[in-house]
């Protein structure tokens, strides 16, 4: 992604909070989180080509600053009141997990809101699908069709599905 693309400067701007906040978890003192969020944000800046569209980019914002942090306790070793690697390590991981959670909570809902727009039949087929011990060739010999028109039939919906949480977590990230 280009560094002056309308859409990394939007996903840079909104990424400036949560990045904020997991410095301030790392670097207790607001100052040197706020001089670590600039250091991060010209390494973002100068390292857009290599975000990959599609991912998260508040987790890759985040991974980002956890270098700058590990360069500055680098620095700053010498001071008494650092965090440990291990601390840090820790924390990193938390919010790692976190950010993780809340992507897969978003896709939970998209694909819940997404499934309340198939048509009745699609959607008792897909939720037929999914019951413990379902398969297509049980599904096509109730529905007296072909294996292989079930199986297209589910790929349309699934496609569909997949286009539609895409679209609905793209218009969550830009709201």
């Amino acid at each position: 992604m280009k560094s002056d693309s309308e859409e990394f400067v939007r996903l840079l701007t909104e990424a400036q909070g949560p990045v904020y906040g997991y410095l301030l978890t790392l670097i207790p003192d607001r100052s040197r989180a706020r001089d670590l969020l600039q250091e991060t944000n010209i390494t973002i800046w100068k390292k857009a080509d290599t975000f990959e569209e599609g991912t998260n980019f508040n987790a890759w914002a985040c991974k980002v600053a956890y270098f700058h942090v590990l360069s500055f306790r680098r620095k700053m070793a010498r001071e008494k009141l650092v965090f440990g690697d291990e601390i840090l390590d820790y924390l990193a991981e938390r919010n790692d997990e976190r950010i993780a959670k809340d992507a897969a909570a978003d896709r939970i809902k998209a694909l819940k809101n997404c499934m309340l727009k198939l048509s009745d039949d699609h959607r008792r087929l897909v939720e037929e699908r999914y019951k413990p011990g379902a398969s297509v060739q049980k599904i096509a010999a109730d529905q007296g069709r072909t294996v292989g028109a079930v199986s297209q039939t589910l790929y349309r919906i699934r496609h569909n599905l997949m286009l539609c949480v895409e679209k609905t977590l793209t218009a969550l990230q830009a709201s």
